[in-house]
């Protein structure tokens, strides 16, 4: 009965983080239109 209980409890806590996140809104901002780039390590010795 406990697990129940406290799966309720952690459920309702993320449905709060959730509606609360959805209430303040997304931020203003602008993303970069240049893509991230990556780069392979060379091996030692090269």
């Amino acid at each position: 009965m406990r697990a129940l209980v406290a799966a309720a409890i952690g459920l309702a806590a993320a449905l709060a983080l959730v509606l609360t996140i959805t209430a303040i809104g997304v931020p203003e901002g602008k993303t970069s239109p240049k893509p991230l780039l990556t780069t392979i390590p060379s091996a030692p010795g090269k």
